[in-house]
């Protein structure tokens, strides 16, 4: 996927009322009209909220005679998907490793008594130079 179109998803999929059209074609396709319907915006507003989600590959509108028909397409949203996967595993492993470390520290204080001044007590057997 390249940046513009990752960037056109996302940008797309940023918008509450994007994000609820999608949510409404999940469930068919649906006439624009129909959609319109669904909102306290004007035609031209819902419109131009197609017309995002269209540029960014998420939707797609066909005619079916006069009436505008608009479903969900999968491929901009797989794509973002794959992304947001590959930074998952990054993330995940890293979080990972840092939780092992905090946790070998935390072994290590807990092996190393305090006193009650909070400085540590010295091991037996060693002496002060």
């Amino acid at each position: 996927m390249t940046d513009e179109r990752l960037d056109m998803t996302f940008w797309a999929l940023a918008h509450p009322v994007r994000r609820d059209i999608l949510a409404r074609l999940r469930r068919g396709p649906a006439p624009v009209t129909g959609l319109a319907a669904s909102y306290r915006l004007s035609l031209p507003s819902i419109s131009r909220h197609l017309d995002v989600l269209e540029r960014a590959g998420l939707i797609s509108r066909t005619a079916d005679g006069r009436t505008r028909v608009c479903a969900v397409t999968r491929g901009a949203l797989d794509e973002a998907l794959g992304w947001l996967s590959e930074h998952r595993q990054f993330w995940t492993a890293s979080l990972d490793a840092l939780a092992a470390h905090v946790e070998k520290l935390a072994a290590r204080e807990t092996a190393t008594p305090r006193l009650a001044s909070g400085r540590r007590r010295k091991k037996k057997g060693r002496e002060r130079a």
